[in-house]
């Protein structure tokens, strides 16, 4: 089965930066696109940027000019670089990832555990 591995999260200051990283393994035929979301205490999960197989991004009118989405294809993984970090962005954040497992399968969303990012003020 496929397990995707975060890394990277941590705590900042206000107005500095992290990076993180989410690695997809076991069977995988194709990745059509990756993606982070985030969810804070108390509100829902939502969506922060994505990233697909053309190099097509999106990203949430909050994050926008601040956060960058990346991928290494060879390496299955995709990055988000934070900068200028604001207490808002506080947050769980998930990496997930849309894989077909082999090639008569459907594609399907895979999650990985969350890594923790709190940013002080």
């Amino acid at each position: 089965q496929v397990q995707l591995v975060e890394s990277g999260g941590g705590l900042a200051q206000a107005g500095g930066s992290l990076r993180l990283s989410c690695a997809a393994s076991g069977t995988i035929f194709s990745i059509n696109a990756m993606a982070w979301y985030r969810q804070a205490p108390g509100s829902q999960r939502e969506f922060v940027a994505r990233i697909r197989t053309d190099g097509v991004t999106n990203y949430a009118d909050s994050v926008k000019g601040r956060f960058t989405i990346s991928r290494d294809d060879a390496k299955n993984a995709v990055y988000l670089q934070m900068n200028s970090l604001k207490p808002e962005d506080t947050a769980v954040y998930y990496c997930n990832a849309e894989i077909r497992s082999t090639h008569w399968a459907t594609l399907f969303n895979y999650w990985g555990q969350g890594t923790q990012v709190t940013v002080s003020s």
